[in-house]
């Protein structure tokens, strides 16, 4: 959903700013270092990431993201998962991400160039790859903010690119690119089983290595996102529906970055629902706020969650690794809260990070639906000084479970 940050007012010793918790001023102070490592059109970095643009589609920009010079500690520019684990705060974040140059190039997404060969190897590669880079002219220096996908830096049109080192790439990415007949869901969710991480599977959609050979194209960065979470969490929908419902009814809270999960699940069938809202301070409790909500049934979704967009499927598939591990199937009412302290959009890693940190937090148990409803009324009302009774008269989840019919009643 869309949520209002608030506009940085300049310099402030006193606040944030002063305390180094100031994203604004983390990317000014990135900004300012990339130019001055920058000072003319060739240069020597790390290949950190590929990046596939959406706008003038099917014709779109691909860029190699890299530092404006070499590090041994370059992976830690694309490292979602490792921010999370290690809470990173957005200026920490900010200042690795505005520090990204793409250096960019214009193709069609079917088309095959010695460029796209070198964005793959950088795609497919466990650890960034040595690369001499020649511009076109010297980057624009800006901080590219998006929702979906987590910031980039400057950018800039790629004259020239080459590889210096022979890329690490895994012998099960090899061999899933070299799969001509394997289906991308497939391939996706091979390497999904064999522990590689989301951010880097999206990567190797993105820049057209997976799937059938006649069908390999380039896909957006931001599509390729969603697209991953949502194929993997469609085949872990198909294990946790053979296992038995969960005995009782559980509470999971946590955080990360200012958006705070509140997870439910009940004892029923495979069903999910999520609400977004954006709790500002000092808001009237008895007023309703605006949300976005999105739902699937057992039978899952025909069409894309536009209301919470691609938070839908990451919060999902946190939520569904928690099943996976219990071993048990149930119906989950997922509730996020937006604060000021998440400051700049990041992109959809920090949902999905956000919710297995609440997941993964031990939960509260609880005998009985009435008692869990009541519990999540009085946690929101002291967390954030808000009713959420108006979101749950409006949850198709709850009014779903209401209505449900249970074997034992024709027994």
């Amino acid at each position: 959903m869309n949520i209002p940050f608030r506009q940085h007012k300049g310099y402030d010793p006193l606040g944030d700013c002063g305390k180094g918790r100031c994203p604004i001023c983390a990317r000014n102070n990135a900004i300012f270092k990339v130019k001055e490592a920058i000072q003319k059109e060739e240069f020597t970095s790390d290949g950190v990431a590929p990046f596939v643009g959406r706008y003038g589609y099917p014709y779109v920009n691909v860029g190699i993201l890299a530092p404006p010079e070499q590090r041994e500690d370059a992976w830690l520019f694309d490292a979602p998962k490792y921010w999370s684990a290690e809470n990173y705060g957005i200026p920490r974040i900010v200042d690795f991400r505005s520090s990204l140059l793409n250096s960019r190039y214009n193709i069609n997404i079917k088309k095959r160039i010695k460029l796209l060969e070198l964005s793959q190897d950088i795609a497919m590669s466990s650890k960034p790859v040595d690369v001499e880079i020649q511009l076109h002219e010297k980057p624009r220096f800006r901080l590219n903010l998006d929702s979906y996908m987590a910031p980039t830096g400057p950018n800039a049109r790629l004259k020239k690119a080459s590889i210096t080192e022979n890329p690490k790439i895994h012998t099960k990415v090899y061999k899933v690119f070299e799969d001509a007949d394997l289906k991308a869901n497939e391939a996706v969710n091979y390497l999904y089983q064999n522990k590689f991480d989301e951010n880097f599977l999206s990567k190797l959609l993105s820049v057209g290595t997976l799937g059938l050979k006649k069908d390999r194209k380039l896909v957006p960065t931001r599509w390729s996102i969603t697209a991953t979470d949502d194929i993997i969490g469609k085949n872990l929908i198909k294990e946790i529906k053979d296992f038995n419902e969960i005995n009782s009814y559980y509470s999971f809270f946590g955080s990360y970055l200012g958006n705070y999960y509140l997870i439910l699940m009940f004892p029923e069938i495979w069903s999910y629902e999520l609400f977004e809202t954006y709790v500002p301070q000092n808001w009237n409790f008895a007023k309703p706020l605006r949300y976005g909500t999105d739902f699937e049934r057992y039978d899952g979704r025909r069409y894309y969650a536009h209301n919470t967009a691609g938070g839908y499927y990451t919060v999902r598939l946190a939520i569904l690794e928690k099943l996976e591990e219990m071993k048990r199937q149930a119906s989950v009412l997922a509730l996020r809260f937006i604060t000021d302290e998440y400051t700049m959009p990041l992109g959809v890693w920090c949902t999905r990070e956000a919710a297995r940190k609440a997941v993964f937090n031990k939960p509260i148990e609880f005998s009985s639906k009435e008692l869990l409803i009541n519990y999540a009324k009085a946690l929101v009302k002291k967390k954030f000084g808000y009713n959420i009774g108006y979101i749950l008269r409006n949850s198709i989840l709850l009014r779903s479970i209401k209505q449900q019919k249970k074997l034992m009643q024709f027994t």
